[in-house]
């Protein structure tokens, strides 16, 4: 193998990083490059220049992502709707393909051989990550600390920061008993009492949203207005992507909404159970629904629905970069080219209750066809028969042959 000379680590700042990050320099006697994003996880992340510079790093990256992350990567995968297992919003796994981007980019810009990341060999996410760095530089050498030292356990780590002189701060209070990771759209626990399927999450571990037995007991109603398949006003105000979400996470989590417990099933196999906040997140999924309801062609619709499952499990799995989720996403920005409008939501105690959609230049709902009343000619009931009939055929075939 090659002499690794500079290698781009994934930093956040805290113990398992701040481990990796002299680790790095011990095992491969490279110098490291840190990179910190700010997604929205609700931290500070300038700390972390100031324990990098305490470890002897020259080279520190530190990006406010958030307006990119929210606009060429979660609105995108809202446009399709992707939903995983039927209930996951992707919260994690659509984060990992922009934090690989940006960790190739910076390797190129500073002649690092290497990038590395925190994943542990147990997940899903040291897939994503390594996915995306090589398909984006196919030579890229990709360290994974977790597959290849012993520090297995938070002691050892511990241990570790203390031998080497690595500055851990130890927060006050209770410290939380769950794996936690959060960005703009949402916020995950594992780990804790979470590892037994049958028990139910303390009321204290979530962070974003209130109880829906808690929530105001007056809703809240809002109007989203849609330009091409994306939020760009609520209430009339227009809004950056980054801002809608923000905005949707407070308001949706006050009223109780976005709350998940599941057990999906991991790319690596194993099963895992875990818990989701996804405010904003549960909010776009359902008026988008709602909008596209009326301004979709069935079989465009339906065929969308057909796809969805597979373009979430690309997603899942860490094939964003991959050529067939580039060309369904063509396809899907395509079908939204119509989406326009605006989507009336009632928020109620966890509830997202569409009241209303109207389109004013898309719409493809005629009342004059769908009305009760009397439809002027409009419509003739009378060749439903002729059409029945002709559907009918071979059921009629069939049930002949089975008498």
């Amino acid at each position: 193998m090659s002499k690794i000379n500079k290698v781009v680590l994934a930093y956040s700042g805290g113990l398992d990083t701040s481990v990796i990050l002299k680790w790095l320099q011990d095992k491969y006697d490279a110098e490291v490059v840190t990179f910190t994003a700010d997604l929205g996880q609700g931290e500070e992340v300038e700390p972390a220049r100031a324990k990098a510079k305490s470890l002897g790093i020259k080279e520190i990256f530190i990006e406010d992502l958030r307006e990119e992350f929210a606009r060429d990567y979660v609105f995108p995968m809202f446009r399709a709707n992707a939903i995983y297992e039927g209930e996951y919003l992707l919260g994690t796994s659509i984060a990992r393909p922009l934090i690989a981007k940006r960790l190739v980019e910076i390797a190129n810009e500073t002649g690092a051989e290497a990038v590395a990341h925190g994943a542990t060999g147990k997940g899903n996410d040291q897939v994503r990550f390594e996915l995306g760095a090589y398909a984006l530089k196919p030579g890229i050498k990709v360290i994974a600390p977790w597959r290849e030292w012993d520090l297995l356990s938070r002691q050892k780590l511990l241990d570790y920061a203390e031998l080497h002189g690595i500055p851990v701060e130890m927060k006050q209070g209770k410290k939380s008993p769950y794996s936690m990771d959060a960005n703009l759209l949402h916020i995950s626990y594992e780990g804790g009492i979470l590892e037994d399927p049958w028990a139910e999450p303390e009321e204290s571990m979530w962070r974003w949203s209130v109880s829906p037995e808690n929530a105001p007991d007056e809703p809240t109603y809002l109007e989203l207005s849609y330009e091409q398949g994306d939020i760009v006003a609520i209430n009339g105000e227009r809004m950056t992507p980054a801002s809608v979400m923000s905005y949707l996470n407070k308001v949706a989590g006050d009223n109780g909404i976005g709350r998940l417990d599941i057990v999906e099933n991991r790319y690596v196999g194993m099963k895992s159970r875990g818990c989701y906040e996804t405010p904003a997140g549960t909010v776009m999924l359902k008026a988008h629904r709602a909008i596209e309801s009326l301004t979709l062609d069935r079989e465009v619709a339906h065929l969308k629905d057909e796809l969805m499952p597979r373009y979430a499990q690309m997603i899942y799995n860490g094939y964003w970069w991959a050529p067939e989720r580039v060309m369904m996403q063509a396809m899907i920005d395509e079908s939204q080219k119509t989406v326009n409008g605006v989507v009336r939501v009632k928020l109620y105690k966890g509830n997202v209750v569409v009241v209303g959609r109207a389109s004013e230049t898309d719409s493809l709902f005629d009342e004059s066809i769908a009305t009760f009343e009397d439809d002027a000619g409009a419509y003739d009931q009378k060749d439903a028969e002729g059409f029945i009939k002709l559907n009918a055929l071979r059921l009629k075939i069939a049930g002949n042959k089975k008498r």
